[in-house]
């Protein structure tokens, strides 16, 4: 028996590449229907959760039985990351104590595709009882779910994946889309900004990305700094004892003139050299940065595309002030590439 079943399984009479574009086909139909069925109700859904926001006390609760609980999770996840307050309770917990976790600052998603499930039970009646908004998603328009709720994101019927029609596949690949639309409509209106959605992504490699360009900048007394009459002979040994590959020049305000790299020095290399004055050797209006922009910025710019790439960058203040000086190899160190 195991040696035919091993053989079988090794001369397969069907094909999987065929099999997973059919599943993918069948989903994109899912996720084209579903963006041509939204209306005023997913509006609507936008103003009350929006309008619990803005009160600034409750929460969004999403909640879902089997496959929907584990795609709720994932938008309740998804909406907290983007600054709008969430959490998932389990229905089946919430009958045993959970509901008071639930205030009547609260809005509640509830996910089931056929919205008939025991288990929502409580927390319907729960919702009614404090007047809580109540949202659903599910395929079923006529389930007590549906018929039960404050509003009601009806999801198109598409034939699930699965050739039994069995497993959920397609109708789970609706709510997650519908939930990231949801997150995403809800970003735009508070037009969050990628440093401030590092609040919320302070760790891993979105985290780096989002670091700013103060967070890596050489300043203080770290800076090589020299004026424009400042003799090479002096520059020389300011580019030596601070170590970065530059000397950036100023007036006396500190506000940026110029900057002296390996290439200037390269290009007026001559017996006279250390002799001559700053203000002949530097490169006048040196590429610079704010530091309040992205570091994943100041990679991009000194990448060049289209001038010739450069391995450090000034940064300077909104009137010119230099204050630090970020390198290439602090920004590739923190994994910003």
């Amino acid at each position: 028996m195991t040696q035919t079943m091993t053989q079988k399984q090794a001369t397969p009479d069907f094909d999987d590449l065929a099999s997973a574009k059919r599943t993918l086909a069948t989903e994109v139909s899912g996720l084209q229907a579903l963006s041509d069925s939204l209306n005023g109700a997913f509006i609507k859904t936008i103003e009350t959760i929006q309008a619990m926001k803005d009160i600034g006390r409750g929460r969004l609760i999403v909640a879902g039985i089997g496959k929907s609980g584990h795609v709720a999770r994932k938008i309740s996840a998804t909406l907290a990351s983007t600054a709008t307050p969430s959490y998932y309770i389990h229905p089946g917990e919430a009958s045993h104590g959970d509901l008071g976790m639930i205030t009547e600052d609260d809005v509640i998603i509830m996910l089931s595709y056929s919205g008939t499930n025991a288990e929502l039970t409580d927390m319907i009646g729960y919702s009614k009882r404090f007047n809580i908004p109540l949202i659903s998603m599910t395929g079923n328009p006529d389930s007590p779910l549906a018929q039960h709720s404050d509003i009601a994101l009806i999801l198109p019927k598409i034939p699930e994946a699965c050739p039994n029609g069995l497993a959920p596949t397609t109708s789970t690949t609706q709510m997650m889309a519908l939930g990231d639309a949801i997150a995403v409509a809800l970003l735009e209106r508070m037009g969050l900004t990628a440093e401030q959605f590092r609040v919320w992504h302070p760790g891993g490699k979105l985290g780096q990305k989002l670091r700013k360009v103060s967070d890596l900048m050489v300043k203080g007394d770290d800076l090589p700094f020299a004026f424009v009459d400042t003799l090479m002979s002096d520059a020389l040994i300011t580019l030596s004892s601070k170590n970065l590959g530059s000397v950036v020049v100023v007036d006396e305000q500190k506000k940026l003139i110029g900057i002296v790299t390996d290439g200037d020095l390269k290009r007026h290399m001559a017996p006279d050299l250390l002799q001559r004055k700053v203000s002949e050797i530097m490169s006048k209006n040196p590429r610079s940065i704010r530091p309040d922009i992205l570091a994943a910025k100041a990679l991009d710019i000194m990448v060049g595309h289209g001038e010739p790439p450069i391995t450090s960058l000034i940064v300077a203040d909104e009137n010119n002030k230099v204050v630090g000086l970020i390198r290439i190899q602090e920004l590739l160190k923190a994994g910003i590439a």
